[in-house]
């Protein structure tokens, strides 16, 4: 990764990937990497997925495939599974749950969300680039739509998503309940540790059911057709900096409809403020 530099006498590796928001698996891994051929395939999974997440391996496969283009239905399946994208949804590895964890209800039916902090959600998802392609870990506050915190890796591990968690827990308090998918990286003992001991609810996704986490669903959407398709990311690097300008452009300058044409951080951290002051001005009278 050319955006570490191992030689600096005043950073560690370690420090400067945390400087970075990248976990430290992500220098140290050295994975094979696609052919120019299979990152273009993947490319165009990856758009196809994201417009219709129905699409399972066999649909895919009759996408792709023209008499000039002869895509092997084997090739489009692992590529897939690369990418960790599975029909209903672009949800990381939900085959392959950590083995003997503890499944826990769907605690969001029904509910009333009317506050920031009151429902939390995470996910991943496939972000392509010029020459290979990383993970895209990020935490989004339902209320608000405000996204918390989020990680880049080139691995599935889940390293990097607790350090999204952790970074969200300790800038903005702790929500009530925390959502997730069955996914290995959010069922493991790592992920699910911080999550328990601030008594914080989990609540999991009934597998194969987009829907059930549909705010980050959402965000993938929005991020992928209004920043990432539109630009050719070179590495890892530029990609970081990409994302660091548009996340603060959705927070702070993007108004949503459904916000009533406000931007996210005007329904969190105003409200987050506010709430803040009662509290305070609660404690001054009760003195």
């Amino acid at each position: 990764m050319t955006l570490i530099d191992p030689a600096d006498e005043h950073f560690s590796i370690a420090h400067q990937c945390v400087l970075l928001g990248l976990a430290g698996s992500s220098y140290y891994y050295r994975p094979l990497g696609e052919s120019p051929e299979n990152l273009a395939l993947m490319e165009r999974i990856d758009k196809l997925f994201t417009s219709r997440p129905e699409m399972g391996v066999r649909r895919m496969h009759q996408e792709l495939i023209t008499s000039d283009n002869p895509v092997n239905i084997k090739r489009v399946r692992r590529l897939m599974r690369l990418m960790g994208l599975e029909a209903l949804g672009p949800k990381p590895n939900l085959s392959k749950p950590q083995q003997g964890h503890t499944i826990y209800p769907y605690l969001l039916k029904g509910l009333v969300i009317d506050r920031p902090n009151h429902v939390w959600s995470t996910d991943i998802t496939y972000v392509p680039m010029a020459n290979g392609f990383l993970y895209l870990c990020a935490i989004i506050d339902w209320f608000s739509r405000y996204i918390l915190s989020w990680r880049l890796s080139n691995t599935l591990l889940a390293d990097f998503c607790v350090d999204a968690l952790e970074e969200a827990l300790r800038r903005w308090g702790k929500p009530q309940i925390f959502n997730t998918d069955q996914g290995s990286q959010f069922t493991s003992h790592d992920f699910l540790k911080p999550l328990i001991s601030n008594k914080i609810a989990i609540s999991m996704d009934s597998k194969g059911r987009a829907l059930d986490n549909i705010f980050i669903e959402r965000f993938w959407r929005t991020i992928k057709y209004e920043h990432l398709y539109l630009r050719t990311y070179s590495d890892g690097h530029s990609l970081y900096q990409g994302l660091t300008e548009y996340f603060h452009f959705y927070n702070y300058e993007r108004k949503h409809q459904s916000l009533g044409y406000q931007t996210p951080a005007m329904w969190f951290e105003e409200r987050i403020e506010e709430k803040e002051k009662v509290q305070f001005l609660g404690v001054i009278q009760q003195a």
